[in-house]
């Protein structure tokens, strides 16, 4: 893996995202992409490769030069014969309706997850996930734009995003053809919303193996991939975090915190965001953790957007955050792998991040933690349990 710069590691000039690089575990093969560039080719390449059948799931779908490839190499599989079936999100579907009736003209289906306003409304598709030939997934927190693949010196985002090759793809298949089945009806007015989708999420069983697919839902607790993680987080000795955004419910919060007490807990949060206010909630956080022992990080060099936690031998990574959004709302999906070979590579990963960082040590956080700044952190935190994007007036 690269090591991180030598020089001014806060400028995104300076700091160069690790290689791709791969692991083999419990009979599958998962190869990571810390690097935007790499990520877009691995992806067109994925759905290029494809010969009976292509998969996507998408929050956000942008109409720039990236969105634009992935929705062209969409359609050139829909016109050699591939079936093609692409799901957005309505609140995270930039690009528009018209930009995706090219795929529907060469034999593609194109659906909107959660089209009407409504109970639904607040519910996002927070998955990005794309299936190919059913033997092959690339998931984790990249969307399909322009910012998610450019470097950090063109304004890119951090980010991870993994191809998995093994039987853990079986499961993807499955939830995929859930949703689907739950998208057509939803739009033809067959089912009842909410409910419907909560018990998907709350039967869903993603086995016990060593590699599983966890997924989550509105109000749903037991099952739901934060359910695993906290047991995991009970009797964990060590944590390693990377989340862009940062508001676990309480009582997740004290499990942290006792993990700090008995062994160690590294976060890293975002330092630069286009949402500013996910820095002061994460922020108004940050003191009962650095009480504990838990070591802070601020990510400098670029925006951050990664979701990845690492807790013992465990492995997550998928599309949720670190917030109440991800916990109680959003569907949302983490594969988790136990592997410690995996989960040290990780860490070597999280390292290189921690050398671009800004540590909160408990004086620069008594500095910053001010009155005014405290009632403002507090303000973001309420306005970010409606959605970030509410918050976003106040962006830089």
């Amino acid at each position: 893996m690269a090591t991180a710069p030598a020089e001014s590691p806060d400028s995104a000039s300076d700091y160069c995202d690790p290689e791709p690089f791969s692991v083999t575990a419990a009979g599958h093969e998962f190869t990571l992409f810390p690097h935007g560039e790499d990520r877009l080719k691995a992806l067109l390449s994925l759905i290029e490769s494809a010969r009976t059948r292509v998969t996507a799931f998408y929050y956000l779908f942008d109409s720039d030069i990236s969105g634009t490839m992935v929705r062209d190499a969409l359609i050139a599989a829909a016109r050699r014969g591939v079936q093609v079936e692409l799901i957005v999100d309505a609140f995270g579907n930039d690009a528009g309706a018209d930009f995706f009736e090219p795929l529907v003209e060469a034999g593609g289906k194109f659906a909107v997850f959660s089209p009407e306003w409504g109970t639904r409304y607040f519910v996002r598709n927070h998955q990005k996930f794309v299936i190919v030939d059913e033997t092959r997934v690339m998931t984790g927190g990249a969307n399909v734009s322009d910012h998610y693949f450019a470097t950090p010196a063109d304004n890119g985002w951090c980010d991870l995003s993994v191809l998995i090759k093994g039987p853990v793809v079986e499961q993807f298949v499955r939830w995929a053809g859930l949703l689907s089945s739950w998208v057509t009806n939803a739009a033809e007015g067959r089912t009842r919303y909410l409910r419907r989708l909560r018990d998907i999420v709350k039967q869903w069983d993603g086995g016990d193996g060593a590699v599983r697919l966890l997924v989550g839902g509105p109000l749903v607790r037991k099952g739901h991939w934060a359910w695993v993680f906290r047991q995991d987080l009970v009797k964990a000795k060590r944590l390693d975090t990377v989340s862009a955004y940062f508001s676990p419910p309480r009582s997740y919060r004290r499990l942290i915190r006792r993990v700090a007490t008995r062994g160690q807990v590294r976060l890293i949060m975002a330092g630069k965001s286009d949402i500013s206010a996910a820095i002061d909630m994460a922020r108004l956080l940050y003191r009962k953790l650095l009480s504990a022992g838990a070591r802070i990080y601020e990510f400098q060099p670029c925006k951050l957007h990664m979701k990845l936690l690492v807790v013992d031998d465990a492995s997550y990574v998928g599309s949720a955050n670190l917030d109440k959004r991800s916990f109680r709302i959003n569907v949302e999906l983490m594969v988790r792998i136990e592997d410690a070979a995996l989960a040290a590579k990780l860490r070597e990963l999280i390292d290189h991040m921690e050398a671009a960082s800004e540590e909160m040590t408990r004086e620069r956080y008594a500095r910053e933690a001010t009155w005014f700044n405290r009632v403002r952190w507090q303000l973001a935190y309420w306005m970010s349990l409606a959605d970030y994007r509410v918050s976003k007036l106040g962006a830089r």
